[in-house]
């Protein structure tokens, strides 16, 4: 049936709107200069997906100051006129994309980057960024109120960065959920040991400097990588089940702490392993420093770095993190518990396993040494908030409710959730939700009010 000269036309019309529609979607547009993420809602950046970064360092303790040459390589998740980098105080001097001189502006800690052209949708990209300055550490009510990211010692750099101070020291899309694999090079002065993520690729003298080269092949969150250099006294090997293991301890502390680093740290991987499935990365670890200004640990990716260990049980807790929050890391940091509530059963867990005390009885330790008037029990540990995302119930409260959850469930189940876990969100990230739905689906239980009750509910729960 033929169409009238009215109704061809009016096709055609059709068409051409149909065609700018199409054409406007797909036309180039800034992307977002954060995710979103309630707690810190211009980290990360949007309209990209950052694939790897390569960073080449060079840093002098005498000034500290750190100069630097950051590739990232990404994919754009939309089609870019211009796009974001979180980079906090630090000069930079030139950024290029795909080889290219490209555009800059600054404003506070986000660096506006425009392309000579547009980069389109689904394409991969490099952007260089060149750098220096001397970084500054945060500071705050989020991190127990002590300094944390960049911090300087006697010899050398601690470089611990949850939640936010990555980008206190290279340019990045600094949020968990836009993980990546890492390349860290690192110049500094001639007998000075540079430590970082993953295996070390090589390390060598010229001049008057130590060369450096480590590389982390699996995804990694920003807030995992360090840089930490110093006076090390590193021991090598590996775990009795096969792991290749690294650690670092400042020889100012050799003789200051009961614990063996490297013992704890290869019988606790090795357990883990059997709990909560196959060790997630090419090797474990550990950096120990002399930075008591610090007064944490952190959960570095392959290398928990421990500003001075102070018990085996803080060992156990990072390396559990190594499943829980490096492995798995959080969508949003409004789910930290997953984390923290994780690893602090995991020190349950090791106790039981130890045969000092149940996982039980360091429940109701904890439960029943808190009235219910006391301001612990206001927390929701499920959305703590930004500055008490770290506060004592996220750790505490989240470990009781795994334990009221294992006893819910029984721990055939329990025991299974555990690595289905980690295997189901290997490398990649997840929220809240998902866990409560893993755990019906494992229990074959509804359990909306146990998690209600214990992770979003103010007030001590009754037993």
């Amino acid at each position: 049936m033929a169409l009238s000269r009215s109704a061809r036309w009016g096709a055609l019309a059709t068409a051409a709107a149909s065609f700018l529609v199409i054409a406007a979607s797909s036309a180039p547009t800034p992307g977002a200069d954060g995710i979103g993420d309630a707690y810190f809602p211009q980290l990360g950046n949007g309209g990209f997906d950052a694939r790897h970064y390569d960073l080449a360092l060079a840093y002098d303790p005498g000034t500290d100051r750190l100069d630097g040459r950051t590739t990232i390589t990404a994919r754009a998740t939309q089609s870019l006129s211009s796009f974001d980098l979180d980079l906090q105080k630090l000069e930079v001097s030139r950024v290029e994309v795909d080889g290219r001189k490209a555009q800059f502006t600054r404003t506070g800690d986000e660096i506006r980057i425009t392309p000579r052209g547009a980069i389109r949708k689904g394409r991969t990209f490099e952007v260089s960024v060149t750098y220096g300055g001397v970084p500054e550490p945060l500071s705050g009510p989020i991190v127990f109120g002590s300094a944390y990211g960049w911090m300087k010692t006697a010899d050398g750099v601690f470089v611990a960065c949850e939640p936010n101070a990555a980008s206190t020291w290279f340019p990045s899309s600094d949020h968990p959920s836009d993980k990546a694999a890492y390349d860290i090079r690192i110049k500094a002065p001639r007998g000075l040991t540079a430590v970082s993520n993953g295996r070390l690729v090589s390390t060598y003298d010229k001049g008057a400097s130590t060369y450096t080269h480590w590389r982390e092949t699996k995804p990694m969150a920003t807030y995992l990588a360090t840089a930490t250099i110093g006076k090390f006294d590193v021991r090598t090997g590996t775990t009795p089940g096969g792991t290749p293991i690294y650690v670092a301890i400042d020889p100012v502390l050799a003789n200051s702490n009961s614990v063996d680093v490297y013992a704890v740290t290869a019988a606790a991987t090795d357990y883990w392993s059997k709990v909560f499935g196959p060790y997630p990365f090419e090797e474990t670890g550990a950096i120990v420093d002399d930075m008591p200004q610090a007064g944490f640990s952190l959960e570095v990716q392959s290398k928990p770095a421990y500003s001075a260990v102070r018990s085996e049980s803080t060992i156990v807790h990072e390396l559990a993190h190594q499943w829980f929050g490096d492995s798995v890391s959080v969508a949003h940091w409004k789910d930290i518990w997953l984390n923290e509530g994780f690893a602090t059963y995991a020190q349950w867990l090791w106790a039981e396993h130890q045969g000092t005390r149940s996982a039980h009885d360091s429940f109701l330790a904890g439960y029943n040494a808190r009235p219910a008037g006391n301001a612990f029990w206001q927390t929701a540990v499920g959305d703590p908030q930004r500055d008490t995302m770290f506060a004592s119930a996220v750790y505490q409260r989240g470990a009781m409710t795994l334990q009221v959850l294992r006893e819910r469930i029984g721990d055939k189940a329990f025991f299974a959730l555990l690595p289905a876990w980690t295997r189901l969100h290997r490398y990649g990230n997840a929220e809240t939700g998902d866990f409560i739905r893993l755990a019906e689906k494992v229990s074959g239980r509804q359990l909306d009010d146990l998690f209600q009750t214990w992770l979003f509910t103010p007030g001590k729960p009754s037993l």
